[in-house]
């Protein structure tokens, strides 16, 4: 148990003296939410739309990086940092990494768009699959520049490319995710990063004087965030009733501290798990923030009317240290049942693994479930669901349940 004690010595691992730098970098890599210059802004919406466009169908998503498909490129976690990292990197060459076999030109910007996101992985939905999301967007990334909007990245606000789309196309999904940033999920995870590995102290208490004290303006944000794409839909020709919009909620990349596979004490959290949280400052994470996020946005939705998906216990039995879960070895690959599907805290470096902001965020497997739940929630045209995974399975047990 933490006691404000302590400091980093010679003694600490080498990793974990790495995490630790990491940590204290994390607000402003993990989020990546420096704010690139002014880019062109799409062109404006008519003022007298026709009708509904008459192009193909399409599904849009928008938002952060956990619907951009952020830490796409793992397929679990290995703390083998050589090679193809026990079969976990879908960058390895043979001889180097390339992110771009993932991220595709997002990887350069750092908005990482990939190849499994969660747009990509919902069957059935629509002809068209288009990612508009960027990792590390706030709010202010959604809305119009004409109404205060700001780029990121190189890119125009979200919802201004939003009415190149839906001028092109028939949008019949759009489905957000934001608000995570607005609310400093990367300095948070810092903080209790930080406290674990250095101050021996529990973050909670802070963390949650700073989620109650930014979570109105947040939600206001997203609000202000709907409000946006339904003027970009309404301008474009659209009535409401013409497509469906979707906000999601955030699943916990971490469980409860009676899951966690490594014991607290000692460096194995750190130095194996990359999952380096006091048992306190878990259970915080687990039952009480993400469920307040959720309940918060689940407002939103509502007094917006959007649909509501709430993505809290998406990630159960298959988080960063599970004990249902389990690293991959050289005898046995990455698996689908049996991997985490979440990226662990990398420390961000040539000499371990990826980059920064990937950490903490689904992974391959779990943007294959993401891509699951939204078929599901699809093929359910009213009402606000749960969406869950049957232990065990893999993408295809994703299930919903009414909320």
């Amino acid at each position: 148990m933490p006691e404000n004690s302590s400091s980093i010595t010679s003694s600490t691992p080498r990793l974990a003296r790495r995490l630790l730098t990491a940590a204290a970098a994390l607000p402003l890599t993990l989020a990546g939410l420096a704010f690139a210059p002014p880019a062109s802004a799409a062109p404006a919406v008519p003022s007298v739309p026709a009708a509904v466009p008459s192009g193909p169908t399409a599904s849009v998503t928008l938002g952060d990086s956990y619907i951009s498909g952020e830490a796409g490129r793992w397929k679990g976690n290995s703390a083998d940092s050589s090679g193809n990292r026990t079969g976990t990197d879908r960058a390895w060459t043979g001889s180097s990494y390339d992110p771009s076999l993932v991220y595709g030109p997002t990887a350069a910007s750092g908005c990482d768009r990939s190849d499994v996101a969660e747009v990509l992985g919902a069957q059935g939905v629509a002809q068209q699959q288009i990612n508009l999301a960027c990792s590390g967007a706030v709010t202010g990334n959604i809305f119009r520049a004409s109404n205060g909007g700001q780029s990121l990245k190189g890119e125009a606000p979200q919802a201004d490319q939003l009415a190149t789309v839906a001028a092109r196309n028939n949008v019949k999904l759009i489905t957000l995710s934001i608000g995570g940033n607005d609310l400093g999920f990367s300095g948070i995870i810092s903080n209790c990063v930080q406290d674990y590995l250095i101050w021996n102290s529990y973050c909670h208490d802070s963390a949650q004087s700073q989620i109650d004290s930014q979570l109105p303006t947040a939600m206001s944000g997203v609000g202000k965030a709907i409000d946006e794409i339904r003027a970009v839909m309404t301008g474009a020709g659209y009535a409401q009733s013409d497509y469906r919009l979707v906000l999601q909620s955030y699943p916990s990349p971490i469980p409860r501290s009676a899951e966690m596979r490594y014991p607290e004490s000692g460096w194995s959290r750190s130095d194996t798990g990359g999952c380096p949280f006091w048992d306190g400052d878990a259970d915080w994470a687990r039952d009480s923030m993400v469920p307040q996020i959720s309940k918060a946005l689940a407002g939103v939705a509502a007094a917006k009317g959007a649909q509501f998906l709430d993505l809290s216990n998406m990630l159960q039995g298959h988080e960063v240290c599970s004990t249902s879960a389990q690293q991959p070895t050289a005898g046995s690959g990455p698996s689908a049942t049996t991997s985490e599907w979440a990226r662990f805290l990398d420390g961000g470096f040539n000499t371990t693994q990826g980059v920064l902001q990937e950490s903490m965020h689904p992974n391959y497997y779990g943007q294959q479930a993401l891509g699951a739940c939204l078929s599901r929630l699809w093929a359910r045209p009213t009402g606000n669901y749960a969406c869950n995974n049957t232990a065990g399975q893999d993408a295809s047990g994703m299930y919903l349940t009414a909320e």
